[in-house]
């Protein structure tokens, strides 16, 4: 059986029938059919991870850890100054690291504590850890990514490269979790040595919307072209409008360039707010063309010098927004804004755990 001749003598016709039999090729055929191939992956077991924090993300990291059912270890680090006001830091458990996967969730609220942190997470990989992954929700030097005339400093390149020189891990390059960053193109800024995993939030908000009483008469606008082409293909499933700014003169107007709103609950998406200006132009702009309410969604709260206050529900312009929704991305807006109307937020916490998993 399975004989053949030396001149048309194939290797593999001769090796296959001595290998396996018809029957057990068979078995070894489905033991790697899609189905058992999905059963493997829901059976293996997930990472343990020590997970570090800046201190401004410390109610992030619990919520986190929540999450995780319990793949996930809190661990403290001993923020410090000296007499100078330069950090004085020690991470705690450092020799038991050895062998684990860690990661660190970063907030840049501010320039002063980039550096801090910085340092924390140059010296974490350095540990003889399986893996290092960092977290930083907000990329906050995002909008900053290009030059519109000889001189500008683009300094989310400048990030970037500081980010892309983190040491690597006995497990390799350093894992970038970012949320909405401004441009998708800012990928292109790191360099090989981390590995960035761009998320987003929408996902939280369209969970939100649909436990809406007007979930079904909900309709999606962005303020600028720039949010159209960011986060129109994730709304696939609603209407969407778009305004633009025009020039008259000094001054730049906000329009309603496409699409409809009269009648509809309409919430504007964008990556993120500053002062909100944009924003509040917007609401007008679609009230006067007949939209039944207004709300606006923005994974990440920046609003300096307390700017958030002008969309509460106490200023002037009381109720010109139904809801205010940003996540926890920037915590320390987070905290100031709490229980304030119209604002909700919506927490990365799920999201995040499940990155730590990748």
């Amino acid at each position: 059986m399975f004989q053949t001749s030396k001149k048309t003598q194939n290797p593999f016709t001769f090796c296959v029938p001595l290998l396996f039999s018809f029957s057990q090729y068979s078995s070894l055929s489905s033991a790697f059919s899609p189905r058992h191939r999905r059963m493997a992956m829901v059976k293996s077991p997930k990472k343990h991870v020590n997970l570090f924090f800046s201190l401004d993300s410390e109610q992030l990291a619990n919520k986190v850890a929540a999450h995780s059912q319990n793949n996930i270890t809190l661990q403290n680090i001993n923020w410090r100054s000296f007499a100078d006001g330069f950090p004085n830091i020690f991470i705690n458990n450092a020799e038991e690291l050895r062998g684990q996967h860690v990661a660190f969730l970063a907030s840049f609220s501010s320039p002063a504590q980039v550096f801090e942190q910085l340092s924390v997470i140059y010296a974490l990989p350095r540990l003889f850890v399986a893996s290092f992954t960092l977290v930083l929700p907000f990329f906050p030097t995002g909008s900053f990514e290009r030059m519109e005339e000889e001189g500008d400093v683009a300094t989310a390149f400048t990030l970037a490269r500081m980010l892309s020189n983190i040491p690597i891990s006995r497990g390799g390059p350093t894992s970038l979790v970012i949320y909405d960053i401004h441009a998708l193109q800012e990928r292109f800024y790191f360099g090989d040595e981390v590995l960035p995993l761009f998320e987003t939030g929408i996902p939280l908000l369209k969970q939100r919307l649909q436990q809406l009483p007007d979930a079904d008469n909900v309709v999606i606008a962005f303020p600028d072209d720039g949010a159209w082409k960011r986060f129109h293909k994730l709304f696939d499933n609603y209407s969407v409008v778009v305004c633009t700014k025009v020039r008259e003169g000094d001054k730049r107007i906000v329009r309603l360039k496409e699409g409809h709103v009269s009648g509809h609950h309409v919430v504007i998406v964008d990556d993120l707010v500053q002062s909100g200006g944009t924003l509040i132009e917007c609401q007008k702009v679609l009230a006067a063309n007949g939209a039944a309410k207004v709300s606006a969604y923005v994974t990440h709260g920046v609003f300096p010098n307390q700017s958030w206050l002008r969309f509460t529900h106490k200023d002037a312009s009381e109720k010109a927004f139904a809801y205010f929704w940003i996540t926890d991305s920037c915590p320390v807006t987070v905290k100031a804004l709490a229980n304030q109307a119209p604002f909700e937020v919506l927490s990365l916490a799920g999201s995040i755990a499940n990155s730590l998993q990748i």
